[in-house]
């Protein structure tokens, strides 16, 4: 059974950390390390502002947040797992159907504690990426969002941090110390993946990097909430019902540039966006261009020994393993995907083992697909003639078996001196981000919004729009 919700410690937890004494004391160690990591590249400048935030502080469907004004280096950082299934078992690979571990078991200890450090790494290189993003919100409504997102990627983080303690020894102790030390970004000590040291400078990127980058997120999280590993399966359940919010400000940012734009692109007599102070269309489709194909990146290569290795142990499964499929095992059955063999694009079929990483994406690919459909509604219900589109997965790409060649976004192979003459229409660059610069100013006032995104349809949590959200 689950420990009872403590509120009162230093840390609160549902993991029984009172009765864990080590463990408690190693995380009350890490605790002054990680407020001193979060007052250095945290949203620093806000720390004396009160922001109406959500806390978790119970893993009940019915009430796990509480909602209050909170000044964010006072927010309660806590762990909690959701409820222990009685019989748990092992969801996918050889060993699927056998109870599930409750311990790390010696000969996958790597291989999980690579999981877990790449998970945790994410979290807070996503706050380093947004710190300063607060100068230029568009509204308070907006900043509270930003720093709601930020304070839960710093709960995943101590989610992550408790596994590498409790489970992982002295190599998990030093790995959480390294976590607090790498900087997005940094030439020297920069994050793990790629996707998190590209700069989120800007609203429309930080709108397009919740949609996209923390869809990932989504997904990994499910994979692995479909771990063997039974800790670790329970913390990303807890964590994917947080994440949901984070897409929610992604996908609906996005959304309201959108109908802003088309609203601006009547307006004038010209129909340019920009020249009302608006993202116009072409700069919203490099930011989708360039987000989305960083992100599929972070599913790492398309045909892998790794992800086959990780799926047969049954350290991670496919989306939604245990819902949607019958054959938890995947020996017989092959991928098909394109490769390319002699400069042309060829299908080739490989294990689905090896395909996992791709099985994945697939599901990622979709998910994002139906987004771009929401967002061209709304604009042929405003009247726009312009059409939003996600490029194809080989552009753009940085890992995996497309990422020595070229493509454009149709995913056709052409030269490097072909896309680099067009990168500039392709991808967001240096001129849309002086643009975007030029036109992000903040917005203070309750209620009042930025001329370039339209107001949500509504406020948060039954509050009205021109709540007092930061103050």
């Amino acid at each position: 059974m689950n420990a009872p919700v403590d509120l009162n410690c230093r840390i609160p937890n549902n993991v029984g950390l009172a009765d864990d004494p080590k463990v408690r004391r190693a995380l009350e160690r890490w605790q002054p390390k990680y407020l001193q990591w979060w007052h250095e590249m945290g949203p620093t400048e806000y720390e004396p502002n009160e922001v109406w935030l959500r806390t978790a502080i119970s893993v009940d469907s019915g009430g796990w947040a509480n909602y209050d004004y909170v000044r964010m280096p006072e927010y309660r950082w806590g762990i909690f797992l959701t409820p222990r299934e009685e019989q748990a078992v092992i969801r996918a690979g050889d060993m699927s159907g056998a109870p599930a571990w409750e311990q790390v078991p010696g000969e996958f200890r790597n291989a999980l504690r690579r999981i877990v450090v790449t998970q945790a790494d994410t979290e807070p290189a996503s706050v380093e990426q947004q710190r300063l993003l607060g100068r230029s919100a568009p509204s308070l409504y907006d900043m509270r969002n930003l720093f709601q997102v930020n304070v839960e990627e710093g709960r995943h983080l101590w989610a992550m941090a408790y596994l590498l303690y409790k489970y992982f020894g002295k190599d998990g102790r030093e790995e959480a110390g390294e976590l607090l030390e790498r900087r997005s970004g940094d030439p020297d000590k920069p994050r793990i993946l790629g996707a998190f040291n590209q700069p989120c400078d800007n609203w429309l990127s930080f709108f397009a990097f919740t949609m996209f980058t923390d869809r990932d997120g989504k997904f990994q999280l499910a994979a692995l909430r479909e771990s063997g590993f039974d800790p670790l399966a329970r913390s990303c359940d807890f964590m994917l019902t947080e994440e949901a919010f984070h897409l929610f400000v992604g996908e609906t940012g996005l959304a309201r540039i959108i109908k802003r734009a088309a609203e601006l692109e009547r307006i004038d007599p010209n129909g340019d966006v920009r020249n009302q102070g608006g993202i116009d269309m072409p700069t919203m489709q490099r930011a989708i261009n360039y987000w989305f194909s960083h992100c599929l990146d972070l599913f790492g290569g398309e045909i892998s020994n790794n992800a086959a290795s990780y799926f047969g142990a049954g350290l991670k499964g496919r989306f939604r393993e245990a819902d949607r499929y019958t054959d938890h095992r995947a020996l017989d059955d092959f991928y098909t995907l394109p490769v390319i063999e002699n400069g042309e694009l060829r299908s080739r079929e490989v294990p689905l083992r090896n395909a996992m990483n791709e099985v994945l994406r697939d599901e990622y690919v979709k998910d994002c697909e139906r987004a771009v459909r929401k967002w061209n509604r709304l604009l042929e219900k405003e009247g726009s003639e312009h059409r939003l589109r996600l490029p194809s997965r080989r552009f753009h790409r940085h890992q995996g078996i497309y990422s020595d060649h070229c493509f454009n976004p149709e995913g056709e192979l052409i030269s490097r001196e072909a896309f680099e003459a067009k990168a500039p229409q392709w991808l967001l660059g240096p001129e849309d981000r002086r643009y975007l610069d030029s036109i992000m100013k903040p917005v203070r006032e309750s209620g009042k919004f930025a001329n370039w995104i339209a107001p949500p349809t509504r406020g948060l949590k039954g509050k009205p729009i021109d709540f007092e959200y930061v103050r």
